[in-house]
């Protein structure tokens, strides 16, 4: 049995009825980061931050679930062990890298590297960690699944933070040759 498997089965030994009901309602989370970026959206100060969030997002979707899934076409644990019971549907995807997770820490990241509302950035990238999490819990992803939606997730942050920044010198340039 795989280290991987060792450690999802590790997990199932916590499972108790308070957290079969908190891992899906975490797992389908997703929204509050879109929630968040509408929300940022809406004043002009925060806007950019909002944007960048989305950019991100968007970035990893494709990255993701577009690209790296297809490309991998890896089978998820609890179609390897069936013999887990499961608390969600059954998704229909690849397995690596995770796609929860990947859009949980490029929306937390992106949200981090605005600079904005400080206090609210360990709350977001635990959040993005909690979700991380359920996933393992939910038996349908593995440990390296979740690393490299971390790792998908923070790269596309800083692609967004760098095509924020470019955009920004490029007006600040046409600003002072106007």
């Amino acid at each position: 049995m795989s280290i991987e498997i060792q450690i999802l089965n590790a997990i199932q030994s916590i499972r108790s009825p308070l957290l079969d009901v908190l891992m899906p309602a975490i797992s389908n989370g997703l929204f509050v980061w879109f929630v968040l970026a509408a929300f940022l959206l809406m004043r002009k100060n925060t806007r950019q931050a909002g944007w960048m969030i989305l950019t991100a997002i968007g970035l990893e979707v494709i990255l993701c679930n577009l690209v790296m899934k297809n490309a991998f076409q890896r089978i998820r644990p609890c179609d390897v062990n069936p013999s887990v019971a499961l608390l969600i549907s059954r998704p229909t995807d690849y397995s690596f890298p995770s796609g929860h997770t990947g859009l949980s820490f490029a929306a937390a990241t992106a949200f981090w590297r605005s600079g904005i509302y400080k206090r609210w950035r360990i709350p977001a990238l635990v959040f993005a960690c909690l979700i991380a999490f359920s996933r393992l819990y939910l038996y349908v992803h593995y440990p390296s699944d979740i690393l490299m939606g971390i790792l998908v997730g923070v790269f596309c942050s800083w692609a967004a933070s760098r095509i924020f920044q470019h955009y920004a010198v490029r007006k600040q340039l046409q600003e002072v040759s106007a």
